[in-house]
């Protein structure tokens, strides 16, 4: 609308430099440079010593990758008003990327001379040095109160959002500034990250893709752009941004150890093996590479390896997170040797370093359970009972990690009507939308009750729509995530139809399986016997709950039952979710797709039963543990239970 109305006044004022300028920015906006090009040299043939068309060349110039041009450009507006303190800041930005950082320095610190806003945001930035990010964040409202279109405001106040986990508020921040400034790279990147946080995939894939489009040399945006094609589930993209990286900084470890997740997760192991060794090679000291190889499961340290990763903990230079990756990895090799006091001792040293950093207290979640059994009582149930969304397409594997679930969803994938996807959260974000959608007076679960039974039905149709973007169209999908064991109430009610699949493990191979993995984020506590043996048992309790309340509602899956009679139990789950038999599901392992799991190499073998009872191991180590499970271990056949009191 803006260059509409340009349009129309050049008709009848074709010599106004001003809107010539105008139109030239609304231009750069509707990305036209070569037309915005034209406007503004229009302006500098009418009158060559007004600074802004030179300013706007720049801008072009420089959105072009064109930074000599845009250095002649910014420095002629500058010479032509020294007191812009806009035009300051742009000149030292293109001097900076230039090679001239003195003068770039300069510069800018003239810039910050000219604007107070610039003064106030450098006093705001020691605030937040100073550990007083409040007085800070005040500094930049104020800013803002005078000047809402101050961009480096905006993107500093989105930061202490984001280190609030406040990420909507961030987004809306960063939005606004890129909307402002298109070319704010910095700000684009950072709205990447929060939308990444958010889970808005499209959304990051989006702007990481104008970021390299914005300046496509620089390693750091196909890197992001990397980051959010796999975040997506785009792997193949997500390869191909990790080697556009790799061809702009040769040996970045980041991309490497991306690359081979990547390569991991399409099954190309061998691939991914030797570019986490070619990481390792150009960078002995990164721990993370070393932990990859090791969260393969099938793969086997060589000695020179495993000697290089003890000696690398004798540094004193490590972050605590590359001391817990290096006990991790350590304790799984020494477990694959059968060497398990030695592999238990690298599991409990690193867990012990990594609970420090985890926030998890044991009593939010039977507090969280209290409340759950309260709400979804048999009345609630009874009273919204087939009010939900009747869409037949979702199937939801529950329960805890390292449980088999993703030999579950394996096996349903691999067949016909079937895709799947991975651990979705879309359902945990819709719960936290219900106070907000619905102005209820309180959080979930008991948000449930101020909604109308009219009201189930739209979340499951929410459910459904948000979920399609994983989707390639066939008849049904999996959703895994092992969380959802908490939301089977509310499940029932806005998607009756929805098939719930319970996968379980013998209680101490299930803690013990969870406690030897590394998690990139989440279950926080599955680093510390006595919150896992709880946590066990409140899922249990939990789960029986539901099972009292809905019946016949969640089919229960053991493990153990599918490794000693696989044709029997597929038979079970396929019946249980309305499908046809086929053979392709007994030969999951044939099946070639994309598994992000910590279990993706080993759900590409046959069956195999070395994983059953392999706590017995251990069992000597888990004293702990089997002191709280008791209630649930006594429930088992006498085989099957500990000797160790």
């Amino acid at each position: 609308m803006a260059e509409q109305l340009c349009a129309g006044a050049l008709e009848k004022f074709p010599a106004d430099a001003n809107i010539l300028c105008l139109s030239a920015q609304a231009l750069i906006k509707l990305d036209q440079p070569e037309l915005a090009k034209s406007r503004a040299n229009a302006a500098i043939r009418l009158h060559s010593d007004f600074p802004k068309p030179h300013e706007i060349l720049g801008q072009i110039f420089m959105r072009q990758g064109q930074t000599a041009e845009a250095l002649i450009a910014f420095q002629r507006a500058a010479e032509l008003d020294p007191t812009r303190a806009d035009t300051q800041l742009k000149l030292g930005m293109v001097l900076m990327k230039s090679g001239r950082p003195e003068e770039g320095q300069k510069a800018i610190e003239a810039s910050m001379r000219l604007n107070p806003a610039r003064q106030q945001i450098a006093k705001a930035v020691e605030f937040e040095r100073d550990g007083q990010p409040a007085s800070a964040e005040k500094i930049y409202r104020q800013i803002l109160t005078k000047d809402p279109d101050n961009v480096e405001a905006l993107r500093c106040l989105a930061t202490i959002a984001t280190n609030n986990r406040h990420y909507g508020d961030a987004e809306v921040f960063l939005q606004r500034a890129v909307d402002l400034v298109p070319e704010f790279g910095r700000a684009r990147a950072e709205l990447v990250r929060v939308q990444l946080e958010r889970d808005r995939f499209a959304e990051a894939v989006k702007n990481a893709g104008r970021l390299v489009r914005l300046d496509d040399k620089h390693a750091d945006s196909y890197l992001l752009l990397a980051s959010a094609h796999a975040a997506a589930g785009s792997y193949d993209e997500a390869i191909d941004a990790y080697e556009l990286t790799l061809d702009r900084a040769n040996g970045h470890r980041g991309a490497l150890t991306g690359l081979g997740n990547m390569l991991k997760t399409v099954g190309r192991h061998a691939d991914a093996v030797t570019v986490y060794r070619q990481c390792i090679q150009l960078h002995p000291d990164f721990a993370e590479a070393y932990w990859s190889l090791a969260n393969l499961k099938t793969f086997r340290f060589e000695d020179v390896e495993v000697e290089a990763m003890e000696a690398l903990l004798e540094s004193d230079d490590l972050s605590a997170e590359s001391i817990v990756q290096l006990h991790n990895a350590l304790g799984l090799h020494y477990e694959a040797r059968h060497e398990y006091e030695r592999a238990f001792d690298f599991f409990e040293r690193g867990n012990e370093l990594r609970r420090q950093s985890e926030r998890y207290d044991p009593v939010d979640t039977e507090d969280l359970n209290d409340r759950l059994i309260e709400v979804f009582n048999a009345e609630f149930l009874t009273q919204h009972e087939g009010s939900g969304d009747p869409d037949r397409s979702p199937i939801f594997i529950v329960g805890l990690p390292r449980s088999g679930s993703t030999l579950i969803e394996q096996i349903l994938a691999s067949h016909s009507q079937v895709e799947g996807t991975h651990e979705l959260i879309d359902l945990s974000r819709i719960t936290q939308m219900i106070p907000k959608k619905y102005q209820a007076s309180e959080l979930f679960p008991k948000s449930l009750l101020d909604l109308d039974t009219e009201n189930f039905a739209e979340l499951g149709a929410l459910y459904v729509s948000r979920t399609r973007k994983y989707r390639a169209g066939r008849a049904h999908f999996v959703d895994k995530n092992p969380n959802n064991f908490i939301y089977v109430g509310i499940l029932k009610l806005i998607l009756p139809n929805a098939r719930i699949i319970d996968a379980r493990r013998h209680p101490l191979d299930s803690c013990l399986g969870s406690y030897k993995q590394l998690f990139a984020k989440g279950q926080p506590f599955s680093y510390d016997m006595f919150d896992l043996g709880e946590y066990y048992l409140q899922y249990r309790r939990l789960m029986k709950h539901w099972q009292d309340m809905l019946p016949g509602s969640v089919l229960e899956v053991r493990y153990e039952d599918v490794v000693e009679n696989l044709e029997q139990e597929v038979a079970r789950i396929l019946d249980f979710c309305g499908l046809d038999w086929e053979d392709g599901c007994l030969r999951f392992y044939e099946t070639d797709r994309a598994v992000k799991t910590a279990s993706s190499e080993q759900v590409r073998q046959p069956i195999y039963s070395s994983s059953v009872n392999l706590w017995r191991n251990y069992e000597s180590r888990l004293g702990e543990l089997i002191e709280i499970l008791e209630p649930e271990l006594e429930k088992l056949a006498a085989s099957s239970r500990p000797t160790v009191s």
